[in-house]
């Protein structure tokens, strides 16, 4: 297992500190996506992806031999339109050095991942990446697997390794922290609003009871 797993504070994530890579949202992968139903998997990958966009956080997209398994998906190329994926033949995306050079050049030791599959093209990043030092986190419900076993047994196997798992709404929720940081706090709460499904409803309920007058007493 990995030692340099963070305690209290420091175990949470900054935006400041992270940095996001997305892999292999394609076609070709979608079409044995068996764990998750596909529109919760873009759903979520698109909502994480609006949320690095509110706080900064650098973001790369990458694809394993797209000219066969089709181009990234186009939530996230709408997302990041002056960005062209970076497009891999390994199926390990750590063992490209276009993809690790601008991770380490970034400095940011908190890396988020989240991709198709979880048992091997996030899998084995992840766990390279924690070997070598990074506090690695990874999107478990903006991944997806050819079965819920693979997924599942994917998700159990990084843990051994000290990689944490998280959703994508904790995600959010920790680079927030604090709701009075109201340079973000009313672009967070718009990403709930069209991804974070029955989060988003509960949200829009709320505002419309801060904002409905208490009837005066007669």
């Amino acid at each position: 297992m990995s030692n340099n797993q963070k305690k209290g504070l420091d175990a949470l994530l900054r935006p400041e500190d992270s940095i996001l890579v997305l892999i292999d949202h394609q076609p070709f992968q979608f079409t044995n996506l068996n764990s998750h139903d596909p529109a919760v998997i873009i759903n979520n990958v698109t909502g994480l992806s609006k949320a690095a966009k509110v706080f900064k956080v650098p973001t790369i997209l990458t694809t394993v031999i797209e000219e066969r398994g089709g181009l990234i998906i186009k939530q996230l190329q709408e997302l990041f339109p002056d960005q062209k994926p970076i497009n891999r033949t390994f199926i390990n995306t750590w063992q490209d050095p276009a993809v690790t050079d601008i991770v380490a050049a970034s400095g940011r030791k908190q890396l988020i991942i989240a991709g198709l599959w979880t048992e091997v093209c996030v899998a084995m990043p992840a766990i390279q990446a924690v070997a070598e030092g990074y506090d690695v986190f990874v999107v478990t419900d903006a991944c997806g697997a050819v079965s819920k076993e693979a997924h599942d047994m994917a998700v159990r196997r990084m843990v051994q390794h000290g990689i944490t798992p998280i959703n994508w709404l904790a995600v959010a929720s920790e680079w927030q922290r604090d709701w009075a940081r109201t340079e973000t706090a009313g672009q967070l709460a718009s990403v709930l609003f069209e991804n974070g499904g029955a989060s988003g409803v509960a949200l829009a309920w709320e505002l419309q009871l801060l904002a409905t007058p208490v009837p005066a007493e007669k």
